[in-house]
């Protein structure tokens, strides 16, 4: 008798569970704006994790969204997975209610356009695309992907008026893998015991951190010369570049991944740290600036920034890097002076 009862407390708790993690999935929906390239994989990445339920992938272009959502469903059977990705274009009224977006949305530089045009055509994209996405999802935590990534993610908290715990830039997640895969490579190990902090804005300016970079708890510093290490750091800081100069197009895989494992994160509430492009208000002395930190990452957005304890040389780098993405973000400030 004793043991019927038991069976059937298992039995309940199990049932219990069951229906837990199901409503818990079931209110879960991602929207991924921009169908190109990045917004695809990305989109794909969280398909086949199945990291929510309902995946909206969004864009301007008649038709495309709803096809690379149909492609990306159709690999379920194969996969073995049931997140449902849908397609939408321009219909933003299908991302109601979403818990996060993904706003990859943005042209990439022509040949003879200048730094000001670029951000000016996409400033403009993505202050279109955040307004609307508030709209229909208020409380949605966003996600910048569209370059310049520093000065984008500014201009969407302009337009979003949002806590900025709420809105943030991808970055940092993928420099920290560049940095990561490289190192692994030259050292012949397993990127999967390579940790690492970035810091900086997304570009030539980032700030990679030797002194926080271990390889299974050894300092990497350990493991390989200063002169290698210093190549390495250089190549991360150009990685992007490197890739266009290979593909004549800009990275996908990797930028759509990135984008992906912070949406896990957060939906998942996962507590994970990654260094973000987040708003700051004195952190590392620095204030009303979008700049790439390490935060924890959770349900709530960014859940914290971690100050860590930099030396002189290391703030002198991250002071050079706030420079550069202030003056980027003055740029996008005239412009909207101009256009009041």
């Amino acid at each position: 008798m004793q043991n019927n009862i038991f069976s059937y407390q298992i039995v309940y708790f199990c049932i219990d569970k069951f229906i837990l993690t199901i409503s818990i999935t079931k209110k879960m929906k991602v929207t991924v704006v921009g169908a190109g390239n990045v917004g695809a994989t990305c989109a794909d990445v969280l398909a086949k994790r199945e990291i929510a339920n309902e995946i909206v992938l969004l864009d301007i272009k008649e038709g495309f969204a709803e096809g690379k959502a149909l492609d990306i469903w159709q690999t379920s059977p194969i996969n073995l997975y049931d997140s449902r990705t849908v397609g939408s274009t321009n219909d933003y009224s299908k991302t109601a209610d979403s818990d996060v977006v993904v706003i990859t949305s943005g042209l990439p530089r022509k040949p003879g356009m200048s730094r000001d045009d670029l951000i000016a055509t996409n400033a403009g994209i993505v202050k279109s695309v955040t307004e609307n996405i508030v709209k229909y999802s208020p409380n949605a935590k966003i996600i910048i992907v569209s370059n310049p990534l520093d000065v984008m993610t500014y201009c969407a908290f302009l337009a979003a008026k949002v806590k900025p715990t709420h809105l943030f830039g991808m970055a940092g997640v993928l420099d920290t893998a560049r940095y990561r895969a490289f190192l692994a490579e030259e050292l012949n190990v397993s990127p999967k015991d390579i940790q690492a902090v970035l810091m900086g804005g997304h570009g030539d300016t980032m700030v990679p951190l030797p002194r926080y970079t271990t390889v299974g708890g050894i300092p990497v510093t350990e493991l390989i010369s200063t002169e290698k290490l210093d190549e390495i750091i250089e190549r991360t800081k150009f990685g992007g570049g490197e890739i266009v100069k290979l593909l004549g197009t800009s990275a996908w895989y990797a930028p759509g991944a990135a984008a992906a494992q912070m949406v896990e994160a957060i939906v998942r509430d996962q507590k994970r740290i990654f260094p973000v492009c987040a708003w700051l208000t004195g952190e590392y002395g620095l204030k009303d600036i979008y700049l790439g930190v390490p935060v924890v990452l959770g349900k709530n957005g960014i859940e914290r920034i971690i100050e860590l304890d930099l030396n002189a040389d290391e703030k002198a780098l991250l002071a050079e890097s706030a420079i550069a993405v202030k003056d980027v973000m003055n740029v996008l400030d005239e412009m909207n002076a101009q256009n009041a």
